[in-house]
């Protein structure tokens, strides 16, 4: 199991880099997935971040990318412009979700 230095703490990351534990995600947290998807994080990807996690907190699951679009007020392209990998794979990842289901 790959892990994350964030600070003095060593976190266990997924076979595809999600945390192992959402509950020790916090912004510093955030700060180091992003580098790991290469990503800069800015007020933009901020508001999806904080989106992503009430909406986890709310009903327990990540939004389908429709709903997420829709609520957001952001095209596809756009979410992929912001996070290269996907609303699944990177958004999903660097807010500290669990994996979503269907997420290659």
């Amino acid at each position: 199991m790959a892990e994350l230095i964030v600070g003095d703490r060593k976190l266990l990351l997924d076979e595809d880099g999600f945390l192992d534990n959402a509950d020790e995600w916090d912004e510093e947290v955030a700060n180091k997935l992003a580098e790991t998807e290469e990503v800069e994080l800015t007020d933009e990807h901020w508001a999806i971040i904080n989106y992503l996690r009430n909406y986890y907190a709310e009903f327990n699951v990540a939004p389908m990318v429709r709903r997420m679009l829709k609520d957001v007020k952001k095209s596809q392209a756009e979410i992929y412009e912001l996070f290269p990998s996907g609303p699944g794979k990177g958004a999903c990842k660097i807010a500290g979700l669990p994996k979503p289901t269907g997420c290659v």
